[in-house]
């Protein structure tokens, strides 16, 4: 196993991870993280550990007005390396959460001192640190808690909920109606949400609106109004108030900015 690089210590306050290289990379996040995994939105709710294998295309991102801050190695694997790898059943391209990340940050600690002077060991040095944080993820993935499905109750109610919301994010998802179909109150409903998701049902249903808005302003030709009324809203100030705060630029620099090739 060959060490292309260490940092300790990051700080992001953007998405990051597809462009991380074709190397595998093992980030330690030490603060918690939003990333998409089977087309749904999951994040952690505190340190976590992630191997990331070869060309990994998708992001993580911080929760909002937060930001990420991680440890990373990337490395370069050999055919043993690879078939270790396998043989620890180690999730990959998913973070796992750590109750206790002792061993996993004071392995990379001592990594980058060593990386420092490179002894005569250095090479064994570092395989055998990266073996050790292997047991521990490994160690951490067996132990995980209860998938949502498990320990949310109406679990699958609320998913399928979000998945219309994203859906149809024109309608105007009253949240009495919905509570009352689950017949449950606004207050369990809205702390099962944000239990099960990690935001509100009007945060879910505001950014399906200006996701949809700015697949219309990438997309179409029509106007600041016209994008308005298509995504639900009956003000177009209050709208322009919205997405400015939510993408932080106006619909029409935003337009802007993907015409010109500054956003993709």
């Amino acid at each position: 196993m060959k060490i292309n690089h260490i940092e300790l210590n990051c700080r992001r306050n953007t998405s990051f991870g597809g462009e991380l290289g074709a190397d595998p990379v093992f980030i330690f996040f030490r603060t918690p993280v939003i990333y998409m995994e089977n087309g749904q939105e999951m994040y952690t709710s505190d340190s976590s550990a992630v191997l990331l294998t070869s060309g990994y295309k998708s992001t993580f991102r911080p929760l909002k007005g937060k930001s990420v801050r991680y440890d990373l190695v990337s490395f370069r694997t050999s055919a043993a390396d690879r078939q270790y790898i396998a043989s620890m059943n180690l999730p990959l391209d998913r973070p796992v959460e750590l109750k206790d990340d002792f061993v996993v940050s004071g392995a990379l600690r001592s990594m980058r001192s060593q990386s420092m002077h490179r002894g005569r060991h250095f090479s064994e040095f570092m395989e055998l640190s990266m073996r050790i944080i292997f047991i521990a993820i490994s160690e951490a993935a067996e132990s995980l808690p209860a998938s949502p499905e498990e320990k949310i109750p109406r679990y699958a109610e609320l998913k399928k909920l979000r998945t219309a919301i994203y859906d149809d994010p024109v309608n105007t998802w009253s949240i009495e109606e919905v509570c009352d179909d689950m017949q449950i109150s606004r207050t369990y409903f809205h702390r099962l949400y944000f239990e099960a998701f990690g935001v509100t049902c009007r945060q879910d249903v505001i950014e399906s609106r200006l996701l949809k808005a700015a697949d219309l302003l990438k997309n179409t030709e029509k106007s600041v109004t016209e994008i308005a009324e298509a995504c639900g809203y009956d003000s177009e100030s209050y709208f322009m108030r919205q997405f400015k705060k939510h993408k932080e630029c106006t619909p029409s620099e935003f337009r802007r900015r993907i015409n010109s090739g500054e956003i993709s």
